[in-house]
């Protein structure tokens, strides 16, 4: 007796649609949307007043507007340094530990200079957050160098290992004796403190740092020959290898940069709206930046924007958890609703969905 079934495959397309490989993002948004006003319905609220006050409630104030740019330069800061390395083929996926690091170091010249009033001390703090992050991040890449190791795991498992790193720092030695037994450090002084640039908000200059420096990616990505490396490396390693690019070079490049990148992001998060080391510094940037790199087409400008949405979706939470009582992981939800719907945009664009039919036979 034959019997047959269907089944469904995935064909290759001969190339992807350009049009589409951009509009997926925007598709995405659209469909968390309406996910998303489903999702409201369902626990009983007015999806289109729940909606206007995950988006737009946050953004009707001039506080609203400065706590947009807080939140989305770190993204766009880490976004972009990761960017380089998915280029290039290079999977930095510890960017959590990177900005953890960075904070550590680069609070701690300012803990060490807390009496000092000299100009120099930020900028002391900002070259040394970078050089923590870029520290932490050489750990992997020698790994993956050296001994070929998944820099994929290497860099997610230190992230533990930085944040216990923090945790007994504020716990322990440089937990403030005026703090009330709490696990906190001192407050920086002022020379360690990044500058308002609005009054009455707390947008400070570490956010048009963090624009500079997303700039000058811009420019090391599509105007220098290292750019150009990295791109060929991440697209076709035995080309680059055959015209003498080196994938160690590389590697370490990516590693660095992105390292250096999320250190900035971390010293610029305490030295800024935070002012001092806590056990939590960041509500999960250096994971939610790998998903704007993507919804941004590791492109700096497109990141953005992503870093802009995504930093919505923190401050939305927020909103409806104050305003409806909603819980504050509906952040989450909605970031991972945005994952899921580009993800499966970026496989309908790059394969057809066939059906099929499969027969068997079966002696009786």
């Amino acid at each position: 007796m034959s019997r047959s079934s269907r089944f469904i495959t995935l064909e290759a397309r001969p190339e992807p649609s350009a049009l589409w490989v951009w509009a997926a993002p925007l598709l995405a948004v659209g469909l968390t949307l309406i996910a998303g006003g489903l999702l409201f319905a369902a626990l009983g609220k007015d999806p289109v007043a729940a909606l206007a006050g995950f988006f737009l409630k946050p953004l009707s104030s001039l506080y609203g507007l400065g706590e947009l740019g807080v939140k989305a330069a770190p993204l766009a800061l880490i976004a972009a340094g990761l960017a380089v390395g998915f280029r290039g083929g290079v999977w930095n996926i510890g960017a959590e530990g990177q900005l953890t690091m960075g904070a550590v170091v680069g609070g701690g010249v300012g803990l060490a200079l807390l009496q000092s009033t000299g100009p120099l001390v930020l900028p002391a703090m900002v070259i040394c957050g970078a050089l923590g992050g870029m520290a932490w991040a050489a750990i992997p890449a020698l790994l993956r160098t050296r001994f070929n190791a998944n820099e994929i795991l290497t860099s997610l498992m230190l992230t533990y290992v930085a944040q216990l790193l923090l945790s007994w720092l504020v716990h322990g030695p440089w937990r403030s004796p005026s703090g009330f037994n709490f696990p906190e450090t001192e407050m920086f002084g002022p020379a360690a403190t990044l500058p308002v640039l609005i009054e009455g908000t707390r947008l400070h200059l570490g956010v048009v740092l963090a624009l500079v420096v997303v700039g000058a990616i811009w420019v090391l990505l599509g105007r220098s020959f290292i750019g150009f490396q990295i791109k060929v490396m991440g697209l076709a390693p035995r080309a680059g290898a055959y015209a003498g690019f080196s994938q160690r070079r590389v590697i370490w490049m990516a590693m660095l940069l992105s390292g250096g990148a999320a250190g900035l992001a971390g010293l610029f998060e305490v030295a800024g709206p935070i002012g001092q080391l806590q056990p939590a510094i960041s509500p999960g940037y250096g994971f939610t930046a790998i998903i704007v790199a993507f919804l941004g087409r590791l492109h700096p400008l497109g990141i953005v924007f992503a870093a802009c949405f995504m930093a919505l979706t923190y401050l939305g939470g927020e909103t409806v958890q104050m305003d409806m009582g909603l819980p504050l992981a509906v952040t989450g939800v909605f970031q991972g609703m945005i994952l899921f719907f580009l993800l499966a945009a970026d496989v309908l664009i790059r394969y057809r969905i066939r059906l099929g039919r499969a027969s068997s036979a079966k002696a009786l």
